[in-house]
């Protein structure tokens, strides 16, 4: 005769229960068409999708480091060409190089008695702005007066350099107390753009324009 389930021992019948809900589960997993199997099959495309999100997330992170020192590289980059514009600038600023000039030769003790501008000769990627010096003084401030064009912020090549001694009775001019040197010299200065250039390129695009 058979048992009724109720009769059962509480063991068996935990038991049952328990076999019962895992039968349930499995059943709702690999079931077709059971809500759990649809949960599940959502959750691995899910999973599936992630997995190279993942490896995205990982390579950007790469990148934005990447940026940061690319960043820095830029900023030392642009410090340097900030430099680079002061000792070599892209317009001639020939009225401050003058005076750049003049200060160092009263600096010095010097006098510069003519500065004559000599004509820009044009290179590959820059341009000479030469001038013609004669000046004159005591030969040790001579040369403090070219110490001091090689400190200047601009490039200064000096050449042709002439000196002489000096007859202070026979100048022409009045000279400084210990004056005994005189001397011609050419002193040439750089720039990277040229308005005049840039000028009569323009003119001479505009006819072929037409």
């Amino acid at each position: 005769m058979a048992t009724a389930f109720r009769d059962w021992p509480w063991p068996l019948q935990a038991l049952f229960y328990v076999g019962l809900t895992i039968v349930l589960v499995l059943l709702g997993f690999y079931v077709p068409g059971l809500p759990l199997t649809s949960v599940r099959t959502q959750l691995e495309a899910a999973q599936a999708e992630v997995k190279p999100l993942e490896s995205d997330v990982q390579n950007l992170r790469v990148y934005k480091q990447r940026r940061a020192e690319l960043q820095t590289e830029m900023d030392a980059l642009q410090k340097q060409l900030a430099t680079l514009q002061t000792i070599v600038p892209e317009e001639k600023e020939t009225d401050q190089f003058i005076l750049m000039v003049q200060r160092a030769a009263i600096t010095s003790g010097v006098a510069i008695r003519s500065l004559t501008a000599s004509p820009i000769a044009q290179k590959p990627y820059y341009f000479e702005m030469p001038f013609a010096i004669e000046a004159d003084g005591p030969y040790y401030s001579v040369l403090d007066f070219f110490s001091r064009l090689g400190r200047l912020s601009r490039i200064i090549n000096v050449g042709d350099l002439k000196l002489s001694s000096l007859n202070a009775s026979g100048s022409k001019f009045h000279m400084a107390a210990g004056s005994s040197v005189n001397g011609t010299f050419t002193i040439t200065t750089f720039f990277t753009n040229s308005a005049e250039q840039n000028a009569a390129a323009g003119s001479a695009a505009a006819p072929a324009k037409k």
